[in-house]
């Protein structure tokens, strides 16, 4: 048997991401088709020698060193997606608007930066909620992963969309960057204040925010909040089901978990790093194997009562582009 050609070596530059699903996943696409392809994560926290708080530039200079030694491509996350915009000699278009890149190909000495997290969610969105309203849109959380939401919910055409965040200034900072790159849409930032009244007039809700990870328990609003004629979509994917989204199912609404995001960004990546496209499908019962067997057995996970979190939330850590499957 003759094997391919061409061989790729990849990487994963980031903090936290000793045991993200990315590398399996991304290696079993490659067997079905047939492609000799190496995934290896490199955790910041992890590295022997290096002491103390996550670097940012550490990551950075990580990155500029994979293209010496040869690697076909890196993915990266936190903290390192806006630092790596400035080593790019060409970006796409998402990545330069957002000023962040999650996916960075090496050719002919060059680093061309890509933003798969804003493709992915547009993919998720269009796929798991094709008849969604786009009227009015409540999204929680303007952190990395919030960005990239943001920017694929307008994109895809939503009319007024809202921001909440703890960190206001950085909300109130994305809503005039969006409206300015939107200009046909309206954006604002939410006080927790306002909050309520607007989930209860939006047809669309979105959590973009770490709560509901099993770090970080519990959920980002007053459950009792979420209504009928909402669509409730989750960035979140440990676990698969998060308290907002068990709610908003138990109310008939129609939702979208954190799985359609992360399976549409790899899908992405892995078509820009191979320039073959993956059976998506196959990808998605992979997924879903691994954060299974990620997860392990356990109980069923009891409901959580809806008057457990503020309508403000403002037990919420700020929204940081933390590792929920990128």
């Amino acid at each position: 048997m003759s094997l391919p050609g061409r061989s790729h070596l990849v990487g994963l530059i980031g903090g936290g991401i000793t045991a993200s699903l990315a590398p399996p996943l991304h290696e079993r696409a490659a067997d079905r088709l047939g492609l000799r392809y190496l995934y290896r994560p490199v955790d910041l926290e992890a590295l022997p020698g290096h002491p103390g708080p996550v670097s940012a530039q550490h990551g950075v200079r990580l990155l500029g060193a994979a293209r010496e030694l040869g690697f076909s491509a890196c993915n990266v996350t936190h903290p390192c997606k806006q630092l790596a915009v400035a080593l790019m000699d060409e970006l796409s278009e998402e990545a330069s608007r957002l000023g962040a890149v999650n996916t960075v190909l090496f050719r002919d000495g060059r680093m061309i930066g890509h933003n798969t997290d804003v493709t992915g969610f547009a993919a998720a969105l269009a796929a798991g909620l094709p008849a969604a309203d786009l009227t009015r849109v409540v999204q929680l959380g303007t952190g990395g992963a919030g960005s990239a939401t943001a920017y694929a919910l307008l994109a895809a055409g939503v009319q007024r969309l809202e921001l909440f965040d703890v960190d206001r200034p950085r909300a109130e900072e994305r809503a005039a960057e969006y409206a300015r790159l939107f200009p046909g849409a309206e954006v604002r930032a939410l006080s927790g204040e306002q909050l309520p009244e607007a989930v209860g007039e939006a047809t669309g809700l979105l959590n973009a925010t770490p709560i509901g990870m099993h770090h970080h328990p519990g959920a980002p609003l007053d459950l009792e909040l979420v209504h009928p004629g909402l669509w409730v979509a989750d960035v979140i994917y440990l676990p698969q089901e998060t308290p907002l989204i068990r709610r908003a199912r138990a109310l008939g609404c129609p939702v979208l978990p954190g799985g359609g995001m992360a399976v549409g960004q790899a899908v992405d990546a892995f078509t820009l790093i191979t320039g073959q496209a993956p059976d998506r499908e196959a990808m998605a019962r992979d997924f879903a194997e691994l954060v299974t067997a990620q997860q392990g057995p356990s109980a069923p996970t009891p409901p959580t009562p809806v008057e457990s979190t503020p309508a403000h939330a403002e037990s919420q850590p700020a929204a940081e582009d933390e590792e929920t499957g990128r």
